[in-house]
């Protein structure tokens, strides 16, 4: 799967590192000079970020060849994207697509341990990255994390309906029937506004994971549960609905995937691979021949 990025975006990018003339380049006059610059890995690891720097690096003005695509994996050194042109656009466009290639790689990485660590225990489970990456970064984030095995837990606010306490504060209740248990009793109505969407809610206990369950949502959400109170859990729902789809939330990442996994859930939702180190991509860079 691939995010759209425009043209413009790809622009601001390098508009951000190089909003006028290159000081060090103009200095020297090395501009109108020719040559290269390769790209490789300094280990073993899945890339991410290669097309983007293709796209990046044909808008200096450079002719590229990219000999892997997001997701390959590849073995340190392996040479996987060359640019060809004038050192000014060589220069132009070296960090910004150096950078780029980095971070996303980091993130397709993270998320590829995370989902081996997981898969190890449960081979079916799904590792899902939520919408919480960096601010203006999120294409890049959540495409980083495709390429690394994961798929996407909610990409916006537009597209999926998800039910959080904080919602619940504004829904009606009263202290003789909790805004849950109203919920409850509304579902048919409210799914009624929104045929064509599963209903998702964020529980942090036993009780309201089987009250929604047995309300008839779709898929229940369990919210920094421990895994000796997620594997019970896990155990009830299924019991009383077969069918309904089980997420892990809030704190779950590399370290603590398999333990997870083990407790039957279907999905772990994480924000993990987001934040952690980039990977390490080396430049090569040649003049040719005066």
């Amino acid at each position: 799967m691939h995010i759209f990025k425009s043209a413009s975006w790809i622009d601001s990018l390098l508009t951000d590192d190089c909003p006028g003339p290159d000081l060090t380049v103009e200095m020297l006059g090395i501009g109108p000079q020719s040559g290269a610059m390769l790209f490789s890995p300094r280990a073993d690891g899945i890339i991410s970020g290669v097309e983007e720097a293709e796209q990046l690096l044909t808008r200096c003005g450079l002719s590229t060849t990219r000999m892997a695509a997001n997701g390959d994996m590849l073995q340190a050194g392996q040479v996987f994207l060359e640019a060809r042109g004038r050192a000014a656009a060589l220069h132009k466009g070296w960090k910004a697509a150096q950078v780029l290639m980095e971070y996303m790689s980091g993130i397709a990485r993270r998320c590829a341990f995370m989902l081996e660590r997981a898969r190890a225990v449960r081979p079916g489970v799904q590792v899902a990255v939520t919408r919480k990456s960096f601010p203006g970064a999120k294409a890049l984030c959540l495409e980083a994390a495709l390429n690394g095995g994961a798929i996407i837990h909610r990409q916006n606010l537009s597209e999926s309906v998800l039910l959080f306490a904080q919602h619940l504060l504004f829904f009606s209740g009263s202290e003789k029937q909790p805004a849950l248990e109203t919920l409850a009793r509304q579902v048919r109505d409210l799914r009624a506004r929104m045929p064509e969407k599963n209903i998702t809610i964020e529980v942090d206990c036993l009780d309201d994971a089987l009250l929604a369950a047995g309300a008839g949502l779709d898929i229940i959400q369990c919210e920094k549960f421990s895994c000796q109170d997620l594997a019970a859990t896990v155990g009830a729902l299924k019991s009383a609905r077969p069918d309904i789809l089980i997420l892990a939330a809030g704190g779950i990442g590399g370290d603590n995937a398999a333990e997870y996994a083990a407790t039957g859930v279907d999905v772990l939702v994480t924000s993990w691979p987001y934040w952690g180190k980039p990977a390490d991509i080396q430049v090569v860079m040649a003049a040719d021949a005066r």
